[in-house]
């Protein structure tokens, strides 16, 4: 029996009643935001649900700060100034060390800290660690300028790296291109590191090689529970208590034609083979959920977010102890690197501004990001708020702002002026993420790039592409990554009101806009922008109101109202 609430909707687009929509949703809208959404819109209808097993939408609403139930707090705590240790702005000298010696002195500081940037430009060569909760690395807004001048390949590779540097050379990963006459190694920071770095001490980071692995501490297993539901059962709660933030674990423990493969997948057999990591390591976790616990009564345990999959025995999902950070927060600098030659693909020298892991209920804000290879990089992180970040410069990049294994973040007002490999992109392990009120201005993609990344939603973006004279294609939506981790990504991933713009010197009316074979139940709502769109996009896509505005412009901001309300 299929349960679907208002929570899981499909939107369609035919014209019903604001009462019938009141009605189906199951919940009290305000009739009032309604009439006004339609009153600021140019289209003719309001969605309304399709019933039945296609019509399953997750609610990404949780995505975000505080599951986006609280607005991003103003930052506090005691302000360790870096001109208080030396630091001089616009002298022309390295200030890493003034800066070290402040963080030193902010990380000894018990409570609530800032680590504050005055106006100013200031050159940096080491790596800002931030590896504690309870702490702000604050600037004065676009006139804070932290300037790199090397990249991060001429600094000792940090211990966290070690284990991705044996994988990379013992796997001979090399970015090989015999027409450019290229064979190099791929580079330690294609995908990893940044001169902000949050991190867990001594945390392991990204798993890569099976001799590092160690047992994880297993605080409970879950016995019964479903997909979009808040309360689990577990085998014994002992170990559980209020307010306590978690992993939860599912695993493939039945090889290659594993049941939880299905769940991931649907009917593989519209699009070929499930690529080998998602059975070659059964002591590994195939997807994950990070949340907390809002209440227990006996074995009986609500979480903070519904249940990300079912509770099934074949899967043995569990509570697993997370360490992470609570309450960092990065906001108002600009990050500039100079304009460094691109080489090639995954051999990126490493100017990368941010890496964040091991995050949760923090935010990054208001950051000016210039010549980076990557802008933002993430990983292991939840309830992330990532808001009005702009990269930009003449360098070509790997990523602007990435998601790889999160869960249940959110990258708003995001706008990319630079040209980038993966200018917008979901990638291994991410899930119930969200792009929302994004632009991307050149060599627009959206991207998704395999490795079990699922539901994840493309939210009110708009894009700039330039279509080839002669062509009507374009490979807007891009299933990228390795053969060992396909398909490009599992079910419910989401497109909703997607405004596409070619460039004024394309004059054919009609333009295909291609994704990849083997993005499965894929759901595609409210494509449009200044020509007719066909799509091509596989397999077993669900699309609606092609080449229409919808009337809601966020589906997050509409599932949020609905929950909050």
């Amino acid at each position: 029996m299929i349960v679907l609430q208002w929570l899981g909707m499909l939107f369609c687009g035919m014209l019903v009643s604001h009462l019938a929509v009141a009605e189906m949703l199951g919940n009290k809208i305000a009739k009032q935001s309604i009439d006004q959404a339609m009153e600021n819109s140019q289209a003719t209808s309001i969605p309304a649900i399709v019933t039945g097993e296609d019509a399953y939408l997750p609610d990404f609403s949780y995505a975000g700060y505080k599951n986006g139930q609280k607005a991003l707090p103003d930052v506090n705590g005691k302000i360790f100034n870096v001109l208080d240790f030396g630091a001089v702005p616009n002298d022309g000298i390295d200030d890493s060390q003034a800066v070290l010696r402040a963080l030193q002195s902010a990380n000894a500081e018990s409570g609530a800290v800032v680590l504050k940037f005055p106006a100013g430009h200031f050159i940096l060569s080491e790596i800002i660690y931030i590896e504690r909760s309870d702490f702000a690395l604050q600037g004065a807004g676009s006139e804070t300028v932290l300037f790199y001048p090397r990249p991060l390949k001429y600094l000792p590779v940090p211990e966290q790296l070690n284990e991705l540097s044996e994988y990379l050379v013992r796997h001979k990963k090399r970015q090989r291109e015999p027409r450019n006459n290229l064979d190099l190694p791929f580079s330690l920071y294609a995908w990893s590191g940044g001169y902000i770095w949050t991190k867990v001490p001594s945390a392991r980071g990204k798993a890569y090689l099976d001799s590092y692995d160690s047992p994880t501490k297993v605080l409970a297993a879950i016995t019964a529970g479903s997909r979009g539901q808040r309360k689990v059962e577990v085998d014994d709660s002992n170990r559980l208590k209020l307010g306590q933030v978690f992993k939860i674990e599912w695993y493939n423990l039945e090889g290659e034609n594993g049941s939880i493969l299905k769940a991931l997948y649907g009917n593989s057999d519209l699009f070929g083979a499930i690529g080998s990591h998602h059975w070659a390591y059964p002591q590994r976790a195939l997807t994950t959920q990070m949340s907390r616990i809002v209440a227990i009564d006996g074995n009986t345990v609500t979480l903070a977010d519904p249940l990300l999959m079912d509770a099934d025995p074949r899967w043995q999902p569990r509570f697993i102890e997370w360490p992470h950070l609570e309450n960092v927060v990065i906001k108002d600098l600009t990050l500039a690197f100079p304009n460094g030659v691109y080489v090639a693909h995954h051999v990126e020298e490493g100017y990368n501004a941010l890496y964040l892991t091991g995050l949760y209920d923090s935010y990054v804000q208001n950051l000016r990001i210039i010549n980076a290879d990557s802008g933002i990089l993430n990983d292991d992180n939840a309830n992330l708020t990532i808001d009005q970040i702009v990269t930009t410069g003449a360098h070509k990049a790997h990523y602007t702002v990435h998601m790889g294994s999160v869960y249940n973040v959110l990258a708003s007002n995001i706008r990319v002026e630079n040209q980038a490999v993966h200018p917008l992109s979901f990638n291994t392990y991410s899930v119930k993420s969200v792009y929302k009120d994004c632009e991307v201005h050149i060599d627009a993609v959206l991207d998704q790039h395999s490795g079990a990344n699922h539901q994840n939603l493309f939210d009110n973006i708009k894009v700039h592409i330039d279509v080839l004279p002669g062509k009507n294609n374009y490979p807007l939506f891009s299933g990228g990554g390795a053969a060992y981790w396909k398909p490009s990504h599992g079910r419910f991933s989401t497109f909703y009101n997607i405004d596409v713009q070619v460039s004024a010197g394309y004059n054919e009316q009609v333009v295909t806009l291609s994704g990849p074979k083997d993005g499965i139940e894929a759901r595609l709502l409210g494509i449009h922008g200044n020509r007719t769109f066909e799509l091509e996009y596989a397999p077993d896509p669900y699309v609606e109101q092609l080449n229409q505005r919808p009337a809601v412009p966020s589906l997050y901001d509409y599932q949020l109202q609905q929950r909050l309300d």
